[in-house]
C-alpha cells in the first residue's frame, strides 16, 4: 500500500498536471475568460485534491480487503476512474453553475466534459504514475 507522502505527490502532481491542461482549454471549449475557469479549476482542484486522497484511500484499504493486494487490473483501473469522477460531479455541479451564473444544466454538461478529460488523464496519470512509483508490496496480515 503507498504511504502518506507518497499519496500527497500523487495529488498534487496530478493536480497540478491537470490544471495546467483543463484552463486554457476549458476557456477555449467554453467561450469564457480564463480566469473564470481558472477559478472554477483552482477551487475543483482543492476539492478534487480532499477527494483524491480520501478515495484512493478507502479504494485501496477495499481492493486491500477483497483481494490481498492493491495491484488493479484494466477493468478496476476503469471502474476506478469512473466511480471517483461520479462522485466529484455531485460535489462540484452546483458550485459550478453559482460561479460561473450558469443553469444547472449547463453546469452539469460543463462538468460532464471535465469530468470525462479527467476520467481519460487519470487513467493515463495513474497508469504512467505507477510505472514511475511503483507499490511496494507488503505481505498482507493474517
Amino acid at each position: 500500500m503507498r504511504t502518506t507522502l507518497d499519496r500527497v505527490r500523487h495529488a498534487i502532481s496530478f493536480e497540478l498536471i491537470g490544471l495546467a491542461l483543463v484552463t486554457p482549454l476549458g476557456a477555449w471549449a467554453f467561450h469564457m475568460p480564463m480566469g473564470d475557469i481558472g477559478a472554477v479549476a483552482i477551487v475543483s482542484a482543492t476539492i478534487a485534491t480532499i477527494w483524491n486522497y480520501l478515495f484512493n484511500l478507502g479504494f485501496d484499504h477495499l481492493l486491500l480487503a477483497i483481494k490481498g493486494s492493491v495491484r488493479k487490473s484494466l477493468p478496476v483501473r476503469v471502474a476506478h476512474a469512473v466511480l471517483f469522477e461520479v462522485g466529484l460531479l455531485a460535489v462540484l455541479m452546483p458550485f459550478i453553475a453559482w460561479y460561473l451564473g450558469v443553469s444547472l444544466l449547463q453546469a452539469l454538461l460543463m462538468d460532464a466534459s471535465f469530468a470525462g478529460f479527467y476520467m481519460a488523464y487519470a487513467f493515463v496519470f495513474n497508469l504512467a504514475y505507477d510505472r514511475v512509483y511503483p507499490v511496494q508490496e507488503r505481505p498482507a496480515k493474517a
